[in-house]
């Protein structure tokens, strides 16, 4: 059985050795949090544990701007019996969709980029998009079928597009073919030479009329946006204009050099428990600033971020975005898309009472969805097995880093903190 470690205010605030994040920490009492339930979650990771879902994760809950919970549970590195540390550095894939997010409106504030844009007002070569057309049915997954065939895009994808995921861009449509073999991602280079490549790529639908999920394409392009527009790079962007200005140093690409013994080992589950992975090649580069899942961070980093979009853009006098921004970032713009999406069968879709807000899953009515998290909450995951929420009923936030995919860890974990709450 893993050890877990623990940290847990259950007296006066807490103070953490090495805590570097501007939240300040409080007992669970404080915030209307109950101790002796917040042990709960770390009953949820021994579990997951016990049963060889995961080697370990750290969980952090915050309440009305103070941390109540943060633990380091199990081991980071299995075979070097290496244990959790409240520090350690996870790639949270795509986690970083909400940060991109919060950079393009940052633009949009500024007046450099409208929502309402073409993306190839910033990208020349997305104009004038083709559509992929199936011959026939669509066939099954992984089936031999025709080539699809290609007829021009009903309209322009537009930046709005692109932050709700209905732009139809390597979204594992009709189109995929075609971009697979005319614009193949290559992270030795840039996004922005993907982005010249992607002009040759089919659409999987008329953008605006679908829901599905453009884990890559869609969000990458998005970075290049703000490159553009901003005239820095998006790593120079998000370093200058989000991290920095949040106190989220450990928060970036690839992970300093200095900080190599904090950096998390990545395992998936087989038959014979968990086996360790190296890191993706989509995530492994040093070139290629991925919007859609390239950033690699703390859990307290991360926190910095999420406590700044619950306070509605500002943390600690410092504003990245007016506080109408957030809450349009957080409102779902695809009316009943997202949920359709998952109805039918779509990658990473929805469910009745779920939307899509800009780069974020909203919870429109949480009884409807049988979500534990309050109607209004909105975040996002990671790949590899990560999960946020920003609970703004509760004035709540939570985050989980984990270093496995799949499983009920999320849900498991989003019921035991939201069974906490007492007042």
């Amino acid at each position: 059985m893993y050890t877990v470690g623990l940290i847990l205010g259950t007296g006066a605030p807490l103070t953490l050795m090495g805590a570097e994040g501007d939240v300040p920490r409080a007992s669970p009492q404080e915030v209307g949090l109950s101790a002796e339930r917040l042990e709960r979650i770390g009953g949820v990771l021994q579990r997951a544990m016990d049963a060889d879902t995961i080697s370990g994760a750290v969980t952090l809950v915050a309440r009305r701007g103070k941390i109540a919970h943060f633990e380091a549970h199990g081991l980071m590195d299995i075979e070097g019996s290496r244990p959790m540390a409240l520090d350690t550095i996870f790639p949270i894939a795509s986690m970083t969709k909400p940060v991109t997010g919060v950079a393009v409106m940052m633009l949009v504030e500024e007046g450099l980029v409208r929502l309402t844009d073409p993306v190839s007002k910033f990208i020349p070569a997305l104009a004038d998009p083709q559509m992929a057309v199936w011959t026939g049915d669509r066939p099954p997954r992984g089936a031999d079928a025709p080539e699809p065939y290609t007829i021009p895009a009903a309209t322009e994808i537009t930046i709005r597009h692109l932050m709700t995921h209905t732009s139809g861009l390597g979204s594992g449509g009709a189109g995929t073919r075609g971009t697979q073999r005319v614009a193949p991602r290559d992270t030795s280079g840039t996004v922005g030479d993907w982005a010249r490549l992607l002009g040759d790529a089919p659409l999987d639908f008329h953008p605006g009329t679908h829901w599905a999920y453009s884990g890559l394409a869609g969000i990458d392009m998005l970075g290049r946006v703000v490159e553009v527009a901003s005239g820095l790079s998006f790593d120079e962007f998000l370093h200058q204009r989000i991290f920095e200005p949040l106190g989220m140093h450990d928060t970036a690409f690839f992970p300093a050099k200095a900080n190599a013994d904090r950096v998390v080992t990545l395992y998936r589950r087989s038959e014979n428990g968990l086996r360790r992975v190296d890191v993706p090649g989509w995530v492994d580069t040093r070139t290629f600033f991925s919007g859609g899942g390239g950033l690699w961070s703390t859990a307290e980093d991360y926190l910095q971020f999420a406590q700044m979009l619950l306070n509605k853009g500002e943390l600690n006098g410092t504003r990245l975005l007016g506080s109408r921004t957030v809450e349009l970032m957080a409102s779902n713009h695809v009316d009943d898309l997202y949920a359709e999406a998952g109805t039918t069968g779509g990658r990473l879709g929805g469910r009745p009472g779920l939307g899509f807000g800009l780069t974020v899953r909203t919870v429109d009515d949480a009884v409807l969805a049988q979500d534990a998290q309050s109607t209004g909450s909105f975040g996002w995951s990671g790949a590899f097995g990560t999960t946020f929420w920003v609970d703004p009923k509760e004035n709540l936030t939570a985050i989980l880093m984990v270093q496995t995919p799949g499983g009920p860890l999320r849900g498991d974990f989003a019921n035991a903190v939201m069974q906490a709450i007492v007042d």
